[in-house]
Order: C-alpha cells, then sequence, then structure tokens
C-alpha cells in the first residue's frame, strides 16, 4: 500500500512587519492594547502593490523544495489553496507551475479560504494514495491585504499576506494518518467576501466582512470536534499528539482549542502574534516555523487543522 509523507517545509513573508502601532500611523482607528488583548496580534506582513500570491507561493515552493532536496521537474501534482488568486483565470497554481519551471504537473486552486491548506493537504494524500501520482507540492499562499476594508477596524487588523508550502511524496509507510474535512454552507453569512464580477464591474461588496462572536463561537467548537475526531480514524487519544498546530486566527481561539483538547501550551504552535491571520497560509507558515527553529522533530505526531468561510473545516494527523 502506498502513503504519503511530508520531505520537506517552506514559506514566505513578505517585507518587514507591520506593527500595530504602524497601521495606526496609516490612519488605522484602533490601539495596540485594543488589538493584542482581543487577539494576541503584534504584527503581519503586507504585500506591495506588484507582489502577487503566486510571487509568494514562488519562493515558498522554492523552500520546500530545498527542504526536501527535490527538484521541480519531479513534481507530478501542484495545488494551490487560495482565496486571493492573481487572475479569475488561468488559476494561481498554473501561474506558479510557469514560474518554477515545471512542465506537465497536474495543477489547480482550491478554495476552502482558512482551511484551503488542510483540504489541499487532504486532496493530494488521496491522489498520492492512490498511485496516480508520486510528488505534490501543496500550497496556501494569500494577499488577504487585498479584500480588507482599511476603514474597518474590526477586521483589518486581523489580517496579513504570505506563503508555506510542502512536498508531499510517496512512502512505503504512513506519514498522513489521518484527515477529515467538512463544510456547512448554511453559515456562509458570518464570514464572507459578498461581491463578485459582472460585465466588467464589483457587484456586491469587494471586502471582507465578519461577524466575530459568531466566527469565534462556531470555530472554537469544531476545532475541538474534528481534532477528536482525526485522532479517533487514526486509533490515538488527543493526549498522544506532540505538536497541535491550529489555524492562527486568534489566541483566544487556540488557547480555548488547546483547553478542550486538554494540550499544555507548550504543545500548541503560535505564530499569529507575528503574522496575524494569513487564511490558507497560516497553517503552513506555523508549520514551517516550527520545524525550523527544531520544536517539530521527525517522528512525532502533528495535527494541523483549519476552520474558515463557507464555513469549512478540516484537520490532518500526520508522523512528520
Amino acid at each position: 500500500m502506498t502513503f504519503s509523507r511530508i520531505a520537506g517545509v517552506g514559506s514566505y513573508l513578505p517585507g518587514n512587519p507591520v506593527s500595530n502601532s504602524d497601521l495606526i500611523q496609516r490612519g488605522v482607528d484602533t490601539s495596540d492594547e485594543w488589538v493584542a488583548t482581543r487577539t494576541g496580534i503584534r504584527s503581519r506582513h503586507i504585500a506591495p502593490p506588484e507582489c502577487t500570491t503566486s510571487d509568494l507561493a514562488l519562493e515558498a515552493c522554492r523552500n520546500a523544495l530545498a527542504s526536501a532536496g527535490t527538484d521541480v521537474s519531479e513534481i507530478d501534482l501542484i495545488i494551490v489553496a487560495t482565496t486571493t488568486p492573481d487572475y479569475i483565470f488561468p488559476s494561481t497554481a498554473c501561474l506558479l507551475q510557469s514560474k518554477l519551471g515545471n512542465k506537465g504537473a497536474m495543477a489547480f486552486d482550491i478554495q476552502a479560504v482558512c482551511s484551503g491548506f488542510v483540504y489541499a493537504l487532504t486532496i493530494a494524500d488521496k491522489f498520492i494514495q492512490s498511485g496516480s501520482h508520486k510528488k505534490a507540492l501543496v500550497v496556501g499562499a494569500e494577499v488577504f491585504s487585498r479584500i480588507l476594508d482599511w476603514t474597518d477596524r474590526a477586521t483589518c487588523v486581523l489580517f496579513g499576506d504570505g506563503a508555506g508550502a510542502v512536498v508531499l511524496e510517496a512512502s512505503d509507510r504512513p506519514g498522513i494518518l489521518a484527515t477529515v474535512a467538512h463544510a456547512d454552507g448554511s453559515q456562509n453569512g458570518i464570514l464572507s467576501v459578498p461581491g463578485s464580477l459582472r460585465n466588467g464591474q464589483v457587484v456586491g461588496d469587494p471586502f471582507l466582512r465578519m461577524d466575530g462572536q459568531a466566527v469565534f463561537k462556531f470555530a472554537v467548537r469544531v476545532l475541538s470536534e474534528m481534532a477528536e475526531e482525526c485522532c479517533a480514524h487514526a486509533g490515538i487519544a488527543p493526549s498522544e499528539i506532540d505538536w497541535l498546530v491550529p489555524h492562527q486566527a486568534n489566541m483566544r481561539i487556540i488557547d480555548s482549542t488547546g483547553k478542550k483538547l486538554g494540550l499544555p501550551v507548550e504543545k500548541v504552535v503560535v505564530t499569529v502574534d507575528m503574522h496575524g491571520n494569513t487564511s490558507a497560509a497560516s497553517v503552513p507558515l506555523a508549520l514551517d516555523q516550527a520545524v525550523r527553529d527544531g520544536r517539530i522533530q521527525r517522528g512525532q505526531k502533528v495535527l494541523l487543522e483549519g476552520v474558515g468561510g463557507g464555513f469549512t473545516w478540516g484537520a490532518a494527523l500526520l508522523e512528520f
């Protein structure tokens, strides 16, 4: 039987950190205390105007390929999770493929917002298990700053830009132990960008809108539930997890999830203070950070999970 394992990780953040104080200087009506107390966010990265989602993805993929010791010509599957594609079409994955210099790999985008990377990893795992593909680039990349209303202090201070990627390859022993993924489209109104293009014009609202309290309650519930579900599929208890890498949206959500699972804070990877919420990029960014600083080691059990607009949620348990 063929399994999949993560062979390498990489990430990329554009420019210098933008602090809460920097946002105030740019005209955002807030305070460092207000943002930090409610979210835990101290800074985020914002891409310059000329930088695209595929540009960020390119750098993250180069780092992941180097980490895996893999040449781009060996990649036969590219999946990009993003809410902020370069174009309506072609896909950001195809644009990324061209920039990488790969020819012939299957390439497509998926849209599950902040759950996107976990969804993409789940899909890539199934392709590899089927035997149809051998090595995949799985990417989460966003320029979320482009869809923010900078007059809405309840949302604009929360998000940032960035990209993370992994090389997932076929293996004769399990690397990804279990995955779960769900959605509930009836909850679409609590987090959305409810605009569209029609006849060359934006119809509706082109900015992110969120019911913060509703999102908080929903996220805390499903993050703990799906962690337990994913562990049950793998036949382990949540207490056996070495590291939890949750979606980096809000420190209060992360703390609540860890407590519900009975995990000490020392086992939870946190980057929201430095990166803000980078949507589909947040989980691979946090994973790469913890691998590169030496916390996550080979052979350890790591639970990745995300929750985002849709509403979507998903988790992947892996032996790194």
